[in-house]
């Protein structure tokens, strides 16, 4: 089953994280299907390719909670 989750980067104590599309089998760091945006938690940063989280969406991909709460905010999601 495909999810819609974050994937860690960065150093210590200043995380940085990539929305991605994964199996959910596959562990947090691993390889994704595809990367669809960014967002960085210091500053509040964030980009996200609307078209293709929702056609992600459309073929079944279930978000995360976090990720859920984050593109509510980006109101790509009601």
């Amino acid at each position: 089953m495909l999810k819609l989750r974050l994937k860690r980067l960065g150093k210590k104590r200043s995380p940085f994280y990539r929305l991605v599309v994964m199996e959910n089998t596959t562990r947090r760091n691993g390889r994704p299907v595809e990367e669809v945006g960014y967002y960085n938690p210091m500053t509040k940063d964030y980009k996200f390719d609307a078209d293709k989280i929702k056609k992600w969406l459309g073929y079944g991909v279930k978000p995360t909670e976090t990720v859920l709460a984050l593109l509510k905010k980006a109101e790509i999601v009601s």
